[in-house]
């Protein structure tokens, strides 16, 4: 760009929610990004929680940690991977943010005994942190604005009223409002409805804001008389009215938006000066997902099963991990509970890889130690993610070192052999919000292990969300019967990353690797697993062949 001048890009949503204004952002962020933009984007979250981190994830869904330890809305794990740049606690805000750093101000006498109201002070605090962020580093090019829940909420008209606050002081060339919407295929009836999006326009209008943009989703084609039409009734430009189809992958999108000129219609009403997009490394990327040339079943342990957005990323790192291993990786969802109650062999038998994620309180912990103690008799490929580490030092201990009744103090304070134990820094805690060990540190790896030869350096940097950890006095017993540390915390002496000896892929890890994997980059632990997983399948697969050979004679 010629000038220095950040533009600003709101997405908001409506009719109904869930439609996908995350990813439409990230999108959105890809294709100015792709052109040589800086860029990037902003969550405002409604609810009044401060963060999600105490939410439960059936709640909410995943808890994405950043580097700066920050506990956020999923939909930074899609800006990061799309975009490929790190988010930082500036990019998200909630409710509950605001008007927490409104009232302290208040108590302290900032407003110098004026009355405090919504407007101003509320909007104003909101306008304040969208422009904090675009001076945050560089100054961005394009700052992307995404508005949880739906137009027509109670709980989102702050934010509404801030937007149309800070388009009017920023100017028609810096500012466009682009609206998500659902044009609901009635089969009854055989046709697209659009009343449901002309309401919420309406309603957006209503509040002052006049969508420049419209995203329609629909699933499968919008015609031209659908455009013209909604395009009338809505008081936009019928060009400016763009189908979003539904498509197999997420990572479609970018692409999609692009054959409908997303990115050159917002480029031209911002007046933004920038080179040709360069999409190639990502169609490729798009074209792998769709012709993989193998396949692998991986189970994932846990207790959060049955909304799979709880493991957001871990899913998507599966994505990336299977495109660079050209495999289709799918995942089976195995509830922990359900091995407390039969052999584990009912449900692990037909995968390839055994995963077990992080979770939090005692609900279904013995399916995934008994989950774990499959992975390493069958010797099946093993991937444990925070409480998948412990999980399996617990299994460890008890099975192989022999420590009866081996448990973490999490689900059992008087256990006789505490394997894992309360980060001494957790000690006197007692507010659960944002309190935990969070955000990036420093991990030193032992050369040689599986570890080393995944990331092939020695000094590794990954992202924390725990309160317990590997208990330092049992550290000498268990390497002693073939527990492999192989990756330590410098400064904390904190163990975070096992492997075992015997096993041709078994690692855990106290962080949570899933949250740098990235579309054009996938983690190495991932992309290794896959891996492993892909290998255990072909050696499995020769004595089935074998057998069935054996029998046709």
């Amino acid at each position: 760009m010629s000038e220095r001048q950040t533009k600003y890009v709101f997405v908001t949503g409506g009719v109904v929610s869930s439609l996908g204004k995350g990813i439409a952002s990230a999108s959105i962020g890809r294709l100015l990004k792709a052109r040589g933009l800086k860029v990037t984007l902003l969550k405002f979250d409604p609810y009044i929680n401060v963060d999600p981190g105490t939410l439960s994830p059936y709640q909410h869904g995943e808890v994405f940690v950043t580097d700066d330890g920050a506990e956020t809305d999923l939909d930074l794990g899609h800006y990061e991977r799309f975009i490929d740049e790190n988010m930082s606690r500036k990019n998200n805000a909630t409710t509950g943010q605001i008007y927490y750093t409104v009232i302290t101000r208040e108590r302290r006498g900032d407003y110098l005994g004026k009355t405090v109201q919504v407007i101003p002070h509320i909007t104003d605090e909101i306008k304040r942190h969208i422009r904090e962020v675009a001076r945050d580093g560089d100054v961005k090019d394009v700052v992307i604005v995404e508005v949880g829940g739906t137009v027509g909420d109670i709980e989102s008209l702050p934010f509404l009223e801030a937007i149309r606050q800070f388009c009017l002081e920023e100017g028609y060339e810096n500012t466009m409002n682009v609206h998500l919407t659902l044009v609901p295929y009635v089969r009854a009836a055989g046709e697209y409805k659009t009343k449901p999006t002309q309401h919420s326009v309406m309603r957006l209008r209503e509040i002052g804001i006049q969508p420049d943009m419209l995203l329609c989703r629909v699933e499968t084609h919008l015609s031209e008389e659908l455009r013209q039409k909604i395009g009338l009734f809505c008081n936009v430009p019928k060009d400016y009215v763009i189908e979003a189809r539904d498509v197999e992958s997420i990572y479609e999108v970018p692409l999609i938006f692009e054959e409908n000129g997303v990115a050159d219609k917002i480029i031209q009403r911002l007046r933004i000066q920038c080179g040709p997009p360069d999409l190639k490394a990502w169609r490729e990327f798009v074209y792998k997902i769709k012709n993989p040339s193998a396949f692998v079943r991986i189970a994932i342990v846990g207790k959060y099963t049955e909304l799979h957005d709880s493991y957001k990323s871990i899913v998507e790192a599966f994505v990336h991990a299977g495109v660079e291993n050209d495999a289709r990786v799918e995942l089976k969802w195995v509830s922990s509970e359900s091995l407390e109650m039969r052999p584990p062999a009912d449900y692990l038998s037909d995968v390839s890889g055994i995963l077990v994620p992080g979770g939090f309180g005692e609900r279904g912990v013995e399916g995934k130690v008994r989950a774990v103690q499959y992975a390493r008799e069958a010797k099946v490929p093993f991937f444990g993610i925070c409480l998948g580490l412990q999980v399996a030092v617990i299994e460890f201990a008890r099975n192989v070192c022999g420590l009866e009744g081996a448990h973490s103090r999490e689900f059992m304070e008087e256990t006789p052999h505490p394997v894992i134990d309360l980060l001494p820094s957790q000690v006197n805690v007692e507010n659960l919000g944002g309190t935990m060990r969070l955000g990036a540190y420093r991990c030193t790896i032992k050369p040689g292990t599986l570890a080393h030869r995944a990331y092939g350096t020695t000094e590794i940097s990954e992202r924390h969300r725990h309160r317990y950890e590997f208990s330092n006095p049992y550290r000498d017993v268990l390497e002693k019967h073939g527990l492999v540390v192989s990756g330590v915390n410098p400064d904390l002496n904190l163990v975070e990353i096992i492997e075992l000896r015997d096993h041709p892929w078994f690692v855990g890890v106290q962080f949570h690797p899933e949250l740098k994997s990235r579309v054009l980059r996938a983690h190495p632990l991932f992309r290794e697993f896959v891996r492993a997983a892909l290998e255990y399948k072909a050696r499995r697969q020769v004595p089935e062949e074998l057998a069935r050979a054996a029998a046709s004679d």
